[in-house]
């Protein structure tokens, strides 16, 4: 029979994941299993390194990390590196009374589970039908109820023609009503657009962001700019994809960043039509599985993103602002993705 001494030692060395430890001063202490997969490097190159070793897309991000876990947070991810999906667990060590390691666990997960398969199919099949609503609503608000009050504002006009020589302080009250009437008919436009912003596919994207950048303006404080050029031609394709997803990145820095300016731009490459939406909020952990902003809005992004083929890519850290990239040219190896 083995030595139990030796347990602990062949479970690490034989454990299905990567485990590693990181000292007070950033430096790889320890690997146990290969961690090429998730930083790109192995155990022998990292080792008696800090994250600055990492490819240079990949330092910032566990530079960080590594602070905010020796500072006493645990922290649960989820990342895709190299085509591959890894749980991650990264963690405060003590020893002798204070936090002196950062310990980090990582398993690969790239076969999603059944039910996890099963659950993300439900909620992009709930996506497309509250689309397919929502459309119906803003057709209905727009052909019946808007083309109504029309209507009834002509009949108005023809009514107070013929009142002007026989009653003209009714035809004050006439026009008073016409006023209300209009303020109405603007509401319903308004809302009509908020369920079903067609301007893209009738005006194009440049014009859809210009008037999502009025409204924010309207219960914004802070500074919004948008950067397009209005003469870019872009596929009707993949357009309204663009702005369904500058539209969730704007919602999510207005809610949960605290930011004071949100940029928006869309830019031309060799590659296709590039889409980026910045704030200067908070910041958070894009592979974040417990962070407030992994939930619709991320999953709704990634479903638009996918439909017109498009890869969406989320750069963040604590303090330091958000950036939102969709592209259709490709991400390069070692980025993280949310995907």
């Amino acid at each position: 029979m083995a030595d139990p001494h030796w347990l602990p030692q062949a479970l690490l060395e034989q454990f299905p994941a990567c485990s590693w430890a990181t000292g007070e001063d950033g430096v790889f202490q320890e690997f146990y299993g290969d961690p090429k997969p998730l930083f790109g490097q192995s155990a022998q190159d990292l080792k008696g390194k800090t994250a600055a070793a990492l490819d240079r897309t990949l330092q910032q991000v566990w530079t960080d990390r590594f602070r905010r876990v020796l500072a006493g947070q645990t922290l649960m991810l989820r990342e895709s590196c190299g085509g591959s999906t890894f749980y991650i667990t990264v963690f405060p060590i003590q020893w002798e009374g204070r936090i002196q390691f950062a310990g980090g666990v990582a398993r690969e997960i790239t076969a999603f589970s059944t039910a996890e398969q099963e659950l993300r199919h439900t909620v992009l099949s709930a996506l497309k039908a509250q689309e397919h609503d929502r459309k119906m609503a803003s057709q209905f608000l727009h052909d019946s109820v808007g083309q109504n009050l029309t209507a009834l504002g002509l009949q108005l006009d023809l009514v107070r023609m013929d009142l002007e020589g026989v009653s003209p302080e009714l035809c004050v009250r006439i026009v008073e009503m016409q006023a209300m009437l209009e303020k109405m008919m603007e509401e319903v436009r308004e809302y009509s657009y908020e369920l079903n912003p067609s301007t893209v596919e009738r005006a194009g994207l440049r014009a859809a962001l210009d008037r999502l950048t009025a409204r924010i303006r309207t219960r914004f404080t802070g500074t919004v700019r948008l950067n397009a050029d209005p003469s870019l031609k872009i596929d009707p394709k993949i357009a309204p994809a663009l702005f369904h997803i500058a539209l969730e990145a704007v919602q999510n820095a207005l809610q949960h960043a605290a930011c004071s300016a949100i940029e928006i731009a869309v830019k031309s490459t060799r590659s296709g039509p590039v889409l980026e939406v910045r704030d200067d909020g908070r910041g958070f952990d894009p592979a974040d599985v417990v962070s407030t902003r992994r939930g619709l809005g991320l999953l709704s992004m990634e479903h638009y993103a996918a439909q017109a083929g498009l890869q969406l890519t989320i750069t963040s850290e604590h303090k330091g602002g958000t950036l939102v990239r969709a592209a259709l040219e490709p991400v390069k190896n070692g980025q993280p993705s949310t995907s």
